[in-house]
């Protein structure tokens, strides 16, 4: 039987090395359009699809592979008798290895200039075709969709005279997870492109950027999966220079680190333990903001995580230098300032950009058996119809610190109450399962330094026992949603103590 390898691909990268140890081996190579081109400049003897289809190219290219001698050469069983009297009697020969990768839809689509047409355009049909097909057939035909794969194959043939069946099986799964993620990406912008909401399917694809060690804990496996067309402003898309590799809990504490920071214009710092903030501060440098967060909470900052939204000089990297933390991310390190993080071998320092815009990406939430979905929460106070229900209205320090407020406990777990200045924030009370006790965790941190201070609640108050807490800890304004049947009673409360309060109208539950 002729040995026969179809090759067509857009990614050239060791494709000439490839057919070279091909044609060594005694294989004819099929080809197409600019890979047949490529082989034939290197000296390779290749065989235009059209010559054994007897058919030319057509349609711009569109159709070119879609032919029975080509799929038929893919799909037959070598060892079938009808399969083989079938082949006979229509001149189909079997083709033995399938080398084909596929229209860059997801390049084409990254750009932020492309048409629809040019999209569409970009849609492989003959290539995924191919590849179904040879991978369907996988007991008998190679294929290959990933350059890293060619070596194996290669020393497999050169060593056996064949590819072994678990390496055809492998080959076979690597193809469909490609075409399917492929398509996962059709999906998505033809679904965004026509408008649909709630599609009656959704299919998500993510690429592997980094095996951990283990899961939340030590006997749990896990990984970290990429979203191909993710926010560049990401953990998954930040460059690590030093430290040992991130765990599956520095993951998502850097996540909640950036979704915090990414709310503050000015120069801000967060930290972050457990997913909630411990301390977040502004200022008018990186220096003083950081200062202040760490005033916040000089010890649950120990083994956090910190976000810093400027770049990172000598100054603030020997203050740093003085705190065990697992993590710093900021949009630069100067030299000097690697020279003095680096000496601890085991700290994170991770860049990336905090110019340009942001994506609201949806959020994904697994519960067993199904998947929530939900736009991000993105609510300002630039959009919120603020309404003073008291008597006394904010004063206008009191209203930076309210902000402040706002912008931070939108991120915290509920239950969640935030005590906050107009620099930094001084108490936070976190996933508890009534609301006046999140407070109490919150002002007894804030301790004395509530006096005078503002407190920020991300959902209503069903009574007015919170109010009564902060009131006695020297809160003097008080921001929240509102919206409780019984928002009179925390309304006369706060006017008795003479306190401000706004309602924002909308709640920021975190879950």
């Amino acid at each position: 039987m002729k040995r026969r390898a179809l090759i067509s691909v857009s990614n050239k990268e060791g494709i000439v090395e490839f057919a070279k140890g091909l044609v060594s081996l005694g294989f004819e190579i099929l080809s197409t359009g600019g890979t047949k081109t490529i082989l034939a400049e290197n000296g390779i003897p290749v065989t235009a699809v059209e010559e054994i289809t007897g058919f030319p190219e057509i349609l711009e290219g569109r159709v070119k592979t879609l032919h029975p001698l080509i799929h038929g050469g893919l799909l037959a069983k070598w060892d079938h008798e009808l399969h083989q009297r079938q082949m006979n009697e229509q001149g189909i020969e079997p083709i033995e290895i399938v080398c084909v990768n596929l229209y860059p839809f997801q390049q084409t689509i990254e750009k932020a200039d492309v048409t629809p047409e040019e999209a569409i355009e970009n849609i492989d049909i003959g290539g995924p075709t191919m590849l179904r097909s040879a991978a369907k057939n996988h007991e008998y035909v190679t294929v290959l969709v990933d350059a890293a794969d060619y070596g194996k194959v290669l020393d497999e043939l050169k060593e056996n005279g064949k590819v072994s069946k678990e390496t055809k099986r492998k080959l076979a799964a690597k193809v469909f997870r490609h075409t399917a993620a492929y398509d996962a990406l059709i999906s998505q912008y033809m679904t965004r492109l026509a408008g649909e909401e709630n599609p009656e399917r959704v299919t998500y694809t993510y690429e592997l950027k980094q095996t951990l060690r283990y899961g939340e804990n030590p006997h749990q496996k896990a990984a970290f999966y990429q979203k191909p067309l993710g926010s560049d402003f990401s953990i998954a898309r930040a460059k690590q220079l030093h430290g040992k590799e991130l765990s599956y809990n520095n993951i998502r504490d850097a996540d909640a680190a950036l979704q915090i920071i990414k709310d503050f214009q000015e120069p801000a710092a967060v930290a972050v333990k457990h997913m909630n903030p411990c301390g977040v501060g502004i200022g008018n440098s990186i220096e003083e903001a950081f200062a202040k967060a760490y005033e916040a909470d000089p010890v649950s900052i120990f083994g956090g995580i910190v976000a810093l939204n400027r770049p990172v000089g000598k100054e603030l990297a020997e203050k740093l230098h003085e705190i065990f933390l697992e993590i710093v991310v900021a949009p630069e390190f100067t030299e000097e300032a690697l020279d003095i993080l680096t000496k601890k071998k085991n700290i994170r320092l991770l860049v990336l950009p905090f110019t340009g815009e942001k994506k609201k990406e949806e959020v994904l939430t697994s519960v067993e058996g199904g998947l929530l979905v939900q736009d991000p929460d993105t609510f300002s106070l630039d959009e919120a119809e603020l309404k003073t229900v008291t008597k006394r209205e904010p004063t206008a320090e009191e209203w930076e610190a309210l902000k402040l407020g706002w912008k931070v406990v939108k991120h915290v777990k509920s239950n969640a109450i935030v005590v906050a200045n107009k620099e930094r924030t001084l108490g936070i009370g976190a996933g508890q399962m009534n609301r006046v006790g999140a407070a109490k965790i919150a002002l007894e941190q804030a301790g004395d330094l509530a006096k005078g201070a503002c407190l920020a609640s991300d959902a209503f108050f069903p009574m007015d026992d919170t109010v009564e807490a902060a009131a006695k800890a020297g809160i003097t304004a008080i921001i929240q949603p509102g919206g409780s049947i019984r928002d009179e009673d925390s309304i006369k409360k706060a006017d008795e103590y003479g306190i401000a309060m706004v309602f924002t109208g909308v709640r920021h539950f975190k879950h």
